[in-house]
């Protein structure tokens, strides 16, 4: 009798576990970063001035950008003349879909889920609309009457924890704006976070278009920077199949192999190609957002299941192995491949030689710069480029070692001259 009350309590606690269970994964899209890869840099991933979605909602160090998310509400509701009510109703239909959408169980209640939803999704609409329009915005809107705000929005607007559905921004600026335009909206995004990237950006078609489901505005940013995968292909350097590959020796051992480098004057973001001892790499600004910018396209690509969508993984690794110290840093500042608007070589050196720990790149995995990778390192083992490495490390590696051999070189060389003209004489 005791054993069967027993087992009765067990089965209801283990019933109540599993009624809390989530749905499969493969429905959820918005993640938190995991621990292995949040504990190499945390700061990357929080964000400075706003919360978006429920992750991070409610803290009080956010609390500043709440009241400005009911002063656009207000004003836009001002401006249209419109009653708050239809809005709320369209979020209370879209509830269920959206709490889906998050990998971990949400404690908001749904009055209070739905509220986030409108005032998080409304502000992002206006911000965006405000930015295409200066006559919408306010005489002394604080958003673009201050850099630093402006550039703390766009950076915590692409933080992987920090997402709303795209399906319920696009329910918002149908109301707001005109429905079924979501390739407007799409524009008015790209647009807002150009200056972020790092590089040239989304070329001439700027559209939310993609094979790929739009995610959010993160999902949204990282398919539309990327090139095709059709133009990748083309490319001879890039390697779009799965086989062994090996890393590649940094920026300055390269050099000392007789390897060159040029800046890219053409191409997507993404092109590094090598030819005849020259390795070409398109321009890359670094800048106090890019860290944070990159880390969050890394951990939204560790969450894909598409090994062949993990470009921008890639790339970094290219410059993780590219560079090693801040003498790596300055010869690709020098050939005006790296932009350093953080003024400081060894700060650039000290992001790249970490922003790859804990990130899973396996060299028997897919990897975009295989064929990159495989040209260098056939390059640095052929007999002659090792045996040049050797001389340049080992005796050519300051002013006073290349002038004490040239000057050896010229005494041996008129030694041998004065040799022949006695021998004559």
């Amino acid at each position: 009798m005791q054993k069967n009350e027993q087992a009765e309590r067990i089965c209801n606690s283990v019933s109540k576990k599993l009624d809390c269970v989530l749905s499969l994964p493969s429905q959820f899209s918005i993640f938190r970063v995991h621990d292995e890869l949040r504990k190499v840099n945390e700061e990357a991933y929080e964000p400075h001035i706003i919360a978006i979605g429920p992750y991070h909602h409610g803290k009080a160090n956010l609390q500043m950008m709440e009241e400005q998310k009911l002063r656009y509400l207000k004003l836009y509701l001002q401006r249209k003349g419109d009653n708050v009510q239809r809005y709320i109703v369209a979020m209370q239909a879209l509830e269920e879909e959206t709490r889906r959408c998050y990998a971990e169980l949400i404690s908001l209640n749904s009055d209070k889920f739905v509220e986030m939803m409108l005032l998080d999704g409304c502000f992002i609409v206006e911000l965006l609309r405000k930015f295409q329009r200066e006559y919408l915005r306010e005489k002394n809107d604080p958003i673009f009457g201050m850099d630093w705000i402006c550039n703390s929005l766009q950076r915590d607007l692409l933080l992987f924890e920090n997402q709303l559905s795209f399906f319920v921004l696009c329910k918002l600026f149908d109301m707001i704006e005109v429905p079924n335009q979501h390739h407007r909206f799409s524009y008015l995004a790209l647009r807002y976070f150009g200056d972020i990237l790092p590089g040239c950006g989304y070329g001439e078609k700027v559209d939310g278009g993609s094979q790929y489901k739009i995610n959010h505005l993160l999902g949204l940013v990282h398919i539309n920077w990327l090139p095709s995968f059709s133009a990748l292909k083309a490319d001879g350097d890039v390697a779009n199949k799965k086989e062994d590959w090996q890393f590649i020796p940094c920026a300055t051992e390269l050099r000392e192999v007789g390897i060159k480098f040029e800046k890219m004057q053409e191409g997507n973001f993404f092109d590094i190609k090598f030819r005849n001892g020259v390795m070409r790499i398109s321009p890359l600004t670094i800048e106090d957002r890019t860290e944070s910018f990159f880390r969050n396209l890394i951990a939204y690509e560790q969450y894909s299941d598409n090994s062949q969508f993990k470009l921008i993984t890639d790339y970094v690794k290219v410059m993780d192995c590219l560079i090693n110290s801040p003498k790596d840093v300055e010869l690709l500042c020098r050939h005006g491949i790296i932009d350093n608007w953080l003024g400081d070589a060894e700060a650039v050196s000290a992001i790249f030689n970490k922003i790859t720990d804990s990130v899973t790149v396996l060299p028997n995995n897919y990897f975009h710069y295989a064929g990159v990778f495989d040209k260098v390192n056939t390059h640095c083992s052929k007999r002659w480029n090792r045996w040049m490495a050797k001389l340049r490390r080992n005796y050519l590696n300051s002013p006073w070692a290349i002038i004490s051999i040239s000057a050896a070189f010229v005494l041996l060389v008129l030694t041998f001259i004065q040799t022949v003209v006695t021998i004559k004489n």
